[in-house]
């Protein structure tokens, strides 16, 4: 029995004026017929991760926004200051759809083979507006899940879990034995400790709360390290002295803890040193921030010598590079290993509407460990 699509498809839209405001809103728009090498995919489930909130709130003041309607549909104004306008570029005047990632079911495919073979399937979906009831997008840019799959788990198939494989990759392929990770009690956090346990390889696990560092330990973590405690410095130059590590990835962007890494890095390759060298060690430490949890400045004190490298980290950028074998290959292990490795878990779930609720946006905006929001369209 072929499904009845309606004519329009309820989208969230981020649009940035001018005048220095945020129009936030649910939106209407025609329902799109797929090409020849597309499918139209009914959405079931997207998440909210940190990486969709700048696009989908564009740095706005939400404590100054004001709710109202257009069409009967929620609309959301919220100011936005001067230093995030400053960041917006090409995109003022534009309404952009929003959602990184998600899952749903093939309703409609284009005549090609490759669509054809998807309907009815349901599929993981990357590509970027996902925050509506149907998203049509080329089937290349599909993964069909097994039989029986929940869409639930399947709509984090991609951003955590591509990263944290990608992490792994970068770091084999740099030739550095050991990862350090902050953040690491999130969803991706909880994932890379899996990884790394199940592959070998050693992993420095950073969070922010006691109760964390009882959460990854609980999962077999070796070396998880509260950055809140007195001796977490010593307790960091000890961790890395027992792995090695010369390798991180930091989720925060913001304030010291990047700088605090690479010289606890240093300590670490200083005490070995045979014998005293003004320009520091000769053993090479690499920081790669992915992340912006903290939008405050970068700070480094330099102590760490002069051989590393600060780098930015991004997945597209990452997979561009890597090529189609290594993405292909990733993506079949995050297919197998869906409910286990990959698992993600949702503290909420809400509705497109919901989406553009005031309080949710205030509580799913604040990213706390533990609270991931999963849209149910």
């Amino acid at each position: 029995m072929t499904e009845e699509i309606p004519a329009t498809n309820l989208s969230i839209q981020s649009l940035v004026k001018e005048a220095g405001e945020l129009d936030l809103s649910l939106a209407a728009q025609p329902m799109p017929e797929p090409k020849d090498h597309e499918v139209l995919v009914r959405v079931q489930a997207t998440p909210i991760n940190p990486s969709d909130l700048f696009l989908l709130l564009a740095g706005a003041d939400i404590s100054a926004a004001k709710t109202g309607s257009r069409d009967g549909l929620p609309v959301i104004h919220a100011p936005i200051p001067q230093a995030a306008m400053r960041a917006m570029g090409g995109r003022v005047g534009q309404a952009m759809p929003v959602g990184n990632e998600g899952s749903g079911v093939v309703v409609k495919a284009g005549g090609s083979p490759e669509a054809q073979a998807l309907l009815g399937k349901t599929v993981a979906m990357l590509g970027g507006a996902m925050y509506a009831q149907y998203r049509c997008l080329p089937a290349q840019m599909c993964m069909a899940m097994p039989d029986g799959t929940d869409p639930r788990d399947a709509a984090s198939c991609f951003v955590n879990p591509l990263t944290a494989l990608g992490f792994v990759e970068t770091a084999k392929a740099e030739g550095h034995g050991a990862i350090i990770h902050t953040a690491a009690a999130s969803n991706l956090g909880q994932m890379l400790n899996r990884i790394c346990i199940a592959d070998g390889i050693p992993l420095v696990n950073i969070v922010r709360k006691p109760e964390q560092v009882e959460l990854l330990k609980a999962q077999g973590a070796k070396h998880v390290l509260d950055s809140s405690a007195a001796d977490y410095m010593d307790g960091l130059i000890a961790a890395i002295a027992d792995t090695g590590a010369t390798l991180a990835f930091d989720a925060i962007g913001g304030g010291k803890q990047g700088g605090q890494i690479l010289g606890a890095m240093e300590a670490v390759a200083a005490k070995a040193m045979k014998e005293y060298n003004r320009y520091g060690s000769d053993t090479f430490k690499q920081l790669y921030i992915y992340g912006a949890l903290d939008l405050s400045p970068t700070v480094f004190n330099r102590t760490f010598g002069f051989k590393w490298s600060i780098s930015g980290w991004l997945l597209p950028n990452f997979l561009a590079a890597a090529g189609a074998e290594t993405a292909q290959r990733m993506r079949a292990r995050v297919a197998a290993e869906l409910t286990t490795t990959f698992a993600s878990h949702y503290s909420h779930e809400i509705s497109l509407e919901q989406v553009l609720d005031l309080p949710t946006i205030a509580a799913y905006d604040a990213k706390r460990t533990g609270e991931k929001y999963l849209i149910r369209p």
